[in-house]
């Protein structure tokens, strides 16, 4: 995971530079979406490893089904299909599958 800077703002993005998110009705500990939810809003699985910028809290939960899903600042970590390229974020502010997605802003 790294930072990138996309719209002035500086948000988590994976290896290949897709924006980040987290879901509102998530809790620490446990990922709100799955099923048809997780085919718009694909986890990140695996454990996470800081790049350059990432300067907040890297974590793991446990999915349904027992995948391990990557957290950053307590919140379980997605991208969305909707971002076909680096420096999109189309999936910010939407309400969708139960609730509002962000993009994940770096703490620093």
């Amino acid at each position: 995971m790294k930072a990138a800077r996309i719209d002035g703002v500086t948000v988590l993005t994976n290896a290949h530079g897709l924006t980040l998110y987290w879901f509102a009705p998530d809790t620490p500990a446990t990922s709100a979406c799955a099923g048809s939810c997780a085919a718009y809003w694909p986890p990140v699985i695996g454990s996470p490893e800081a790049g350059p910028g990432v300067t907040g809290k890297l974590g793991t939960i446990f999915r349904p089904g027992g995948a391990i899903q990557a957290t950053y600042d307590g919140h379980p970590l997605y991208t969305y299909v909707g971002d076909a390229d680096p420096d999109q974020t189309r999936g910010n502010n939407l309400d969708l599958n139960g609730g509002l997605w962000y993009e994940v802003r770096v703490s620093g």
